[in-house]
């Protein structure tokens, strides 16, 4: 493969991040630095040729609100206002990474990425820096771009009576403030929902922090949720406030709660229902007015016949209870859908002559979404970075095989190469996660640098 010529340089305090970014573009570019703070970013400017840059939006422990990346980027546009950054963020952050759009930033790359958005996003912000001219857009353009953007992450397309019954409870809801349930599959839309349950409260100007429970080690989860107290632990170097705290008069997405092992229940119980908080390491109690929204794809109200979830936690969280319907119960909505995200990226890419013909169109209507919304977003995006020609052929597409039947292939392998055998593994966990890096190496016992390795490898 030979390399573009182009110097690339990646920001971010995460070391698996640094690494995995690293492996992946060393063999597309020339020149690929690594750094894991922005403060080194004026000897970098002056000592080496860089036209891209990837910038992380956080760098304190504690501190989410993609301030200091929005510092940096100002920073960066005042000394080379001819760089191109393109920012990597969490989901809870994408509204601040579009807002920097308009601020200077050329586009924002969601954690954990897939390889194929990845490249296509520095492609274009490579050829954008070199002039050439089909990535050139005007101020107009640009501007629709980022509406569509903000779009994206607004609203769940759908006209289905079960669509319709959903906003209507979440009408209901929102100018309340209740505390509310989502139940939903994997990639229902989910954080969607209660983004829109904000949107409409009387809260909407305040902070939407959103926390994946499921990623939360013991170790963390009072430190991460209520913060702690300098010298509470050996890296505790400065007092730091917690999501309950950073959430105050807005609202706190406590998603995948279904996670939370019984010990760890008990203790987000008494203060959900004290509205009180104790930092680690601290002796104060801390009131909090944060509006509380919940979500899981467990079955929780079986679980709590089990004895694997409290009734006393289940009766505190599901004031108001809303379950989003998978999209194989409302596939009249699937049309709409993929005209959304087809128009969406044939804009972002700059494919705006791109067609999707009526065959692919009854294909992709007929396919089953084992993922739901998520994975046919994912499915529409990969379709138009891989286009080649005017119109979207069915092999521009990767619809995953159910598990059931990566599972048969796992069965029917009958040299047991080892390559062969670690490929399946690799693609049925990512399939039974829907692209979650971070879940799918935990499932295969290795780090997120680890599995990209092997993504690399496998031309996953």
């Amino acid at each position: 493969m030979q390399k573009e010529k182009a110097g690339i340089l990646v920001i971010d305090d995460d070391s698996d991040i640094l690494l995995s970014a690293k492996l992946f573009l060393k063999n597309r570019f020339t020149n690929v630095l690594i750094s894991n703070h922005p403060t080194e970013l004026n000897k970098l400017l002056s000592t080496e040729n860089i036209d891209l840059i990837l910038l992380d939006m956080n760098y304190r422990v504690g501190f989410n609100d993609g301030k200091e990346g929005l510092y940096w980027l100002k920073h960066i546009k005042e000394i080379k206002p001819d760089i191109v950054v393109i920012l990597m963020t969490a989901y809870g952050e994408v509204e601040l990474a579009v807002e920097a759009i308009k601020t200077g930033a050329f586009d924002f790359i969601l954690k954990p990425w897939s390889n194929e958005k990845f490249l296509a996003t520095i492609n274009a912000g490579i050829a954008f820096r070199k002039g050439n001219k089909k990535a050139k857009v005007s101020r107009s353009s640009n501007k629709a771009l980022i509406d569509d953007l903000s779009q994206e992450y607004k609203s769940v397309v759908g006209k289905s009576a079960q669509i319709k019954d959903l906003f209507n409870k979440v009408e209901k809801v929102g100018a309340t403030d209740a505390n509310v349930l989502i139940l939903g599959e994997n990639g229902t839309g989910k954080q969607h929902i209660a983004r829109e349950i904000h949107k409409i409260s009387n809260r909407k100007d305040g902070p939407f922090v959103h926390v994946d429970l499921g990623s939360l080690t013991e170790n963390l989860f009072e430190s991460e949720l209520f913060g702690y107290k300098k010298g509470a632990f050996t890296d505790a170097k400065e007092d730091k406030a917690g999501r309950f705290e950073i959430a105050e008069n807005g609202s706190i997405f406590l998603d995948e709660i279904g996670n939370l092992p019984i010990n760890l229940q008990s203790k987000i119980l008494s203060s959900i229902q004290d509205r009180k908080y104790t930092r680690l390491g601290d002796t104060v109690e801390r009131k909090f007015n944060a509006r509380l929204i919940f979500a899981t794809n467990a079955p929780l109200h079986e679980w709590v016949e089990e004895g694997r979830f409290r009734e006393d936690l289940m009766y505190r969280i599901n004031t108001v209870e809303i379950t989003i319907p998978p999209l194989r119960d409302r596939k009249e909505d699937i049309p709409e859908f993929i005209n959304f995200y087809f128009d969406l990226y044939a804009k972002k890419y700059m494919k705006d002559s791109l067609v999707l013909s009526e065959e692919v169109m009854e294909i992709l209507c007929e396919h089953s979404w084992p993922g739901n919304i998520r994975e046919l977003q994912h499915s529409l995006e990969r379709g138009v970075i891989m286009s080649d020609g005017k119109e979207l052929k069915k092999e521009d597409f990767n619809l995953v095989e159910s598990s059931s039947s990566q599972e048969q292939n796992l069965n029917h392998i009958d040299d047991l190469n080892l390559e062969k055998v670690e490929k399946l593994l690799i693609e049925k966990a990512l399939s039974k996660y829907h692209g979650n890096i971070s879940k799918a190496a935990s499932e295969l016992g290795l780090t997120r640098a680890a599995l990209y390795r092997r993504m690399e490898k496998h031309n996953l």
